[in-house]
């Protein structure tokens, strides 16, 4: 009797507790805290407007797809149920599955996914892409959708289903219509979490709760399809914990159950401890590039930049960012070693370079001694130190060079300015892009050399590289997808979009109680519990 009285006035307290903090979880919903240190601050919101794999993370948590790919590449439908093709390959009729329904209570419609699309067509490569050939949409019942082209092409469900950044999440159709270039306010979606945004802290944390009426897919999960199935009933981004040494810590604690991107230094700690684990959840890794402002000089002067690509060759970057030599490898490719279209095609000016060449090719660019900026994360552990190593190659080979230290979100908003250097802008930035983002010349948003017309950052202009990558899209046949794609990636080289730094596995850490884990090729948060 004791007993009992005291588990109630416990439960009476815990209850007093959520109401005091303004919450209307349930009470047991805090039993089950999926505790989570994601790989960075989570500052941008808007999954649509930057190219930030927070952001798309957070978007995956409360926003859903029309379609997803698996682990192994294939597309899958997601919010879609059914979908037919004409026979001359210009028009798409979609129909949506039963159970679609936002945050706020509203039915997903066809409007929806209209609005939605339009808006991710204005910002991501290859939305830009599929755009160029879509004539209109219009949504003849509220579970349908239908996109007309103008001319056929070969991507359409591709695109739909991309998984990397920026994935073309369905949002309320009064939301999608916020400018492409202006930030979302509202953050509803019909995923299979709620955003609380009463509760989410800026570089402190970020909180999702379970969306009760989420009606999962039938399918096992793989990659971003199949059935996402919510165990736990909140889960928590630490967006504080920064310090890879004290996320180890509290990971041995207990006080976080999962390091979703676990320092390079600390691999062989949580592979030696029983109590923690490093699941599998990638069968591709991620690409290091170093990628180059256009707009301005130096790195306006493509002989310049082919000095600058000469003198990064990709082991010193690997080796002092990575570390463990079974978690890295060179490779030559722009578009990722052993995939459909991984291509060697006009590497040698990196891949068989040397000090001594890189600086004859600089001495002979012209290269007047303009200061390269280059901006460097002080918080993102898996690509801090590669600005370190560029600096210091790149001042071999002769650059002066001005090495800027912010934290990954600063950077991030700086990246987007078209200023001059010295007024705020950049000449460099290095980075890490997933495997899907990078794997064929229509995803890769590199490639894209429209000038400042171009979806990424960096404004490369090339006519040559665009009318191959158009080719490309209009291409059915995989053989000749595979020679335009070689032809592609050698420009790209020849006229120095970018550096690609070499290919890495990211370990994620976690602790033995948490179950679920899946080959997402990313960081996804259904399906897992917590025992």
């Amino acid at each position: 009797m004791k007993f009992s009285r005291r588990l109630a006035a416990v439960a009476a307290l815990t209850a007093v507790s959520a109401l005091s903090l303004g919450t209307s979880l349930p009470v047991l919903a805090q039993g089950t805290v999926l505790r989570v240190v994601p790989h960075s601050n989570l500052a941008i919101l808007d999954p649509i407007w930057t190219t930030a794999y927070m952001s798309r993370n957070h978007g995956y948590m409360i926003y859903d797809t029309l379609f997803g790919t698996d682990e192994n590449g294939k597309v899958k439908p997601q919010m879609v149920d059914t979908w037919t093709v004409s026979g001359d390959n210009r028009l798409y009729t979609f129909k949506l599955r039963k159970g679609l329904e936002f945050h706020d209570g509203k039915p997903v419609t066809g409007d929806d996914v209209i609005a939605s699309l339009t808006r991710w067509g204005k910002r991501d490569a290859m939305g830009q892409a599929l755009f160029q050939f879509v004539q209109r949409m219009d949504s003849p019942a509220p579970d349908t959708f239908r996109i007309f082209l103008g001319e056929a092409c070969g991507f359409v469900i591709e695109a739909l289903g991309k998984p990397g950044s920026s994935v073309p999440f369905i949002m309320p159709k009064r939301v999608a219509e916020t400018d492409a270039f202006k930030q979302i306010e509202e953050h509803i979606g019909s995923g299979p979490y709620v955003f609380k945004r009463d509760e989410f802290k800026p570089g402190d944390k970020a909180v999702y709760t379970k969306f009760a009426k989420y009606v999962p897919r039938s399918e096992p999960p793989s990659g971003t399809t199949g059935g996402k199935n919510v165990y736990v009933d909140r889960v928590e981004w630490n967006l504080a914990l920064r310090d890879a040494q004290a996320q180890v810590n509290a990971l041995q604690k207990g006080e976080v159950d999962v390091i979703e991107a676990l320092g390079f230094d600390h691999f062989a700690t949580v592979k030696a401890d029983t109590t923690l684990q490093m699941p599998k959840y990638a069968n591709f890794g991620l690409q290091y590039m170093a990628r180059f402002n256009h707009l301005h000089k130096p790195f306006d002067n493509v002989k310049v930049r082919q000095a600058a690509i000469a003198a990064m060759t990709q082991e010193p970057f690997l080796r002092a960012s990575v570390g463990v030599k079974e978690l890295y490898k060179t490779c030559p490719s722009m578009f990722i070693c052993g995939t459909p279209f991984g291509s060697t095609a006009g590497s040698d000016i990196q891949a068989k370079s040397n000090m001594r060449k890189a600086q004859a090719l600089l001495k002979a660019s012209g290269y007047d001694g303009t200061p390269i900026v280059i901006m460097k994360p002080t918080d993102l552990a898996s690509i801090q130190k590669l600005p370190d190593v560029a600096a210091q190659l790149l001042r071999q080979a002769g650059f002066k060079v001005d090495l800027q230290a912010m934290d990954w979100q600063t950077l991030v908003g700086r990246r987007a300015k078209k200023d001059a250097p010295d007024k705020g802008g950049w000449h460099m930035f290095l980075t890490a892009w997933q495997t899907f983002d990078v794997w064929n010349p229509i995803s890769n948003p590199t490639m894209d050399t429209r000038g400042e017309k171009s979806t990424w950052f960096g404004w490369a202009t090339d006519d040559k590289l665009v009318e191959l990558r158009n080719q490309f899209m209009r291409a059915t046949d995989e053989g000749a997808k595979k020679k335009l794609a070689d032809q592609i990636h050698a420009r790209a080289f020849e006229v120095g979009t970018h550096a690609p730094l070499g290919e890495y596995m990211q370990p994620m850490a976690a602790r033995k109680n948490i179950s679920g884990f899946f080959v997402t090729n990313g960081n996804i948060y259904w399906n897992l519990k917590k025992n």
